[in-house]
């Protein structure tokens, strides 16, 4: 995406200082994890990724991004099945000098470059099954008049004026930047040469005059809004981050470049010597997939949720809530950060050659697998480390042999020849521990399984709300761990359907176990769709019975009928999830190439 630095600013300031209104005002703004203020799981949402910069094909970065935006959409659908409840936008951001400049060295116009790299993320998203409800290009029509508004918006307003710009600018990073962030290194002929402290991309120093947003103002706006809403940026260390941001001089920022050094972007409303600067045009993109300036966007704005990388924290957690203070709105609902991944303890680049390439990975490791390797390993809080055996290793542990496997076995037509939900028979194993009669065999590891899934949808809709997915899977895997056990404990493949004394216990521990079964495909679903579809199709569970609301877990040990006891099982489907080790020749070519 973009990146952008406040310089020091030389020029006439034009109109003074305005006061804050009540438009500005946050003590509107209560919230809650999800959905409206103050309700927590019920009411409507709309999540969206960052806009992908198209000067580059997509890495695993991200699908990285949009992959926890689509989880959590995902479970907020389960939570409320309505299509009008929520949300969820992706899409690139197209304009810039950088662009400007990367299709002139590639001999296209800049409308070209645009359309080439942004068919690869729409590729890629297609086949790692993101749910968007909408993809936004910058260059679209109905951006431009969403900018263009809101830019009048703020002049109306006074927060906007002409000022003389001067400071060192990147254009690999599209940023301006203090000389605090400026070092020397040594270029192609040996000469130190200025380059960005945090990227080491060249700076140049540049003078001129633009429009300047009044972004000193919203200072403590700002720590009010962050002191009043702990959860408004999460994870934790980067809420406070940005109070600590906050705590320095926060200088005005420049919101437009002279139009004949930046042709590609959106005009400045009645002066056309001007161009939008490219972060205020790429951050409204965030307005515009709800309808704004239209009326209707009002219904979605308030329980909008922005995922993001945490290199573009600065320019959503402050930059984008002054902007929309200025405007009279609120800040986003929740800014979920996320940091950045690794391959093989380095960073990924183009020089060092380690650029993963995911729509490879998802061919080698199917979209359900590498979607549950990503959200699995990815720890929103640092950074996360990729290489090919790790993959392996996770998805044949966890999908193949512990949740594929304990299908197979309650499923196989040895152990389950009738192909139903079997009965549950309430003596074998009574509500209460230790008021069995002598056909009681329910032990107290299994009272323990039965507790572990029964909390387990609030348990993971709790990690949802807190933007832990990893651990929302862990505590699934740990659930499939536990029934795993159960089962090899109990040995159904032991039992004799003919004969009266195992009978009724062996249908009751496959009824347990397709249970646990049932759980875990309907809280997969957001993380691995197709594999949660084929298992819940497999247990006979049909598509109006996947959602949290109908989530009744063992419905007879709590006294209550069960729509799934003899019910006849989906068909057969093979096996839910391939072990990857077994084709691992790829794997030894690359090593040895």
């Amino acid at each position: 995406m973009l990146r952008i630095s406040a310089l020091r600013l030389l020029g006439r300031r034009g109109a003074s200082r305005v006061s804050l209104s009540e438009d500005f005002s946050l003590r509107h703004y209560s919230s809650g994890p999800l959905g409206v203020r103050g309700d927590t799981r019920d009411s409507r949402a709309y999540f969206t990724t960052p806009i992908f910069y198209v000067n580059a094909a997509p890495h695993i970065g991200h699908l990285y991004s949009a992959l926890l935006a689509d989880a959590l959409c995902r479970h907020h659908r389960l939570r409320v099945p309505s299509d009008a409840a929520t949300g969820f936008s992706t899409g690139t951001d197209e304009h810039g000098l950088k662009i400007q400049q990367a299709a002139a060295a590639a001999g296209l116009a800049p409308s070209e470059l645009c359309d080439r790299v942004s068919a690869q993320f729409q590729q890629l998203f297609r086949e790692a099954d993101i749910s968007s409800t909408d993809f936004i290009r910058t260059t679209e029509a109905r951006h431009r008049i969403a900018v263009q508004h809101f830019w009048r918006v703020l002049k109306a307003r006074g927060l906007l004026y002409k000022g003389l710009y001067e400071g060192w600018y990147c254009a690999s990073d599209e940023c301006f930047l203090p000389e605090a962030k400026v070092t020397r290194q040594p270029g192609p002929s040996g000469d130190l040469c200025p380059v960005s402290l945090e990227s080491g991309h060249p700076v140049s120093w540049t003078k001129e005059e633009n429009y300047i947003f009044r972004l000193s103002q919203f200072r403590e706006p700002l720590q009010d809004w962050l002191r009043g809403d702990p959860q408004a940026i999460t994870p934790e260390p980067f809420h406070h981050t940005v109070l600590q941001w906050l705590e320095e001089e926060l200088p005005d920022l420049s919101v437009s470049r002279r139009s004949s050094h930046l042709h590609w972007g959106i005009p400045v409303p009645g002066d056309d010597s001007q161009t939008i600067y490219v972060w205020l045009d790429a951050l409204v993109n965030y307005l515009t997939v709800i309808g704004y300036p239209n009326a209707e966007f009002k219904s979605w704005w308030p329980t909008t949720s922005h995922i993001i990388g945490k290199d573009i924290l600065k320019f959503h957690a402050i930059y984008w809530p002054a902007l929309l203070l200025g405007a009279g709105m609120s800040p986003p609902h929740r800014i979920y950060v996320h940091s950045h991944w690794t391959v093989c303890g380095q960073k990924m680049s183009k020089s060092l050659g380690n650029v993963v390439d995911p729509r490879t990975c998802l061919d080698r490791y199917t979209v359900d697998g590498f979607r549950y390797f990503l959200l699995r390993q990815g720890v929103p809080s640092w950074d996360c480390d990729y290489y090919d055996e790790k993959v392996v290793k996770l998805l044949d542990s966890e999908l193949a042999d512990a949740l594929g496997g304990l299908l197979n076995r309650c499923t196989a037509n040895r152990i389950n020849p009738s192909g139903i939900y079997p009965a549950f028979c309430t003596a074998c194993f009574p509500s209460e521990p230790g008021s069995a009669g002598p056909s009681g065999r329910a032990q107290a590891e299994d009272y323990a399984l039965v507790s572990a899934v029964a909390t387990l949808p609030e348990q993971v809709a709790d990690h949802y709300d807190n933007f832990q997915i990893y651990k929302a899977l862990e505590a699934v895997s740990s659930c499939v761990r536990q029934t795993n056990g159960f089962v090899q404990r109990h040995a159904p493949w032991k039992l004799n359907w003919e004969s009266p004394v195992d009978a009724p216990w062996l249908g009751t521990v496959l009824h347990v176990a397709l249970e646990c079964l049932r759980v875990f495909g309907t809280l997969l679903q957001p993380v691995t769709p197709s594999l949660a579809d084929r298992l819940l199709s497999r247990l006979g569970v049909s598509s109006t019975e996947r959602s949290l609301g109908e989530l009744h877990f063992l419905s007879r040990f709590y006294g209550h009928p069960s729509p799934f006891e003899g019910r006849r099982l989906g068909p057969e489907t093979g096996i839910l999830f391939p072990r990857l080790d077994q084709s691992r020749s790829w794997l030894v070519k690359a090593h040895k190439t």
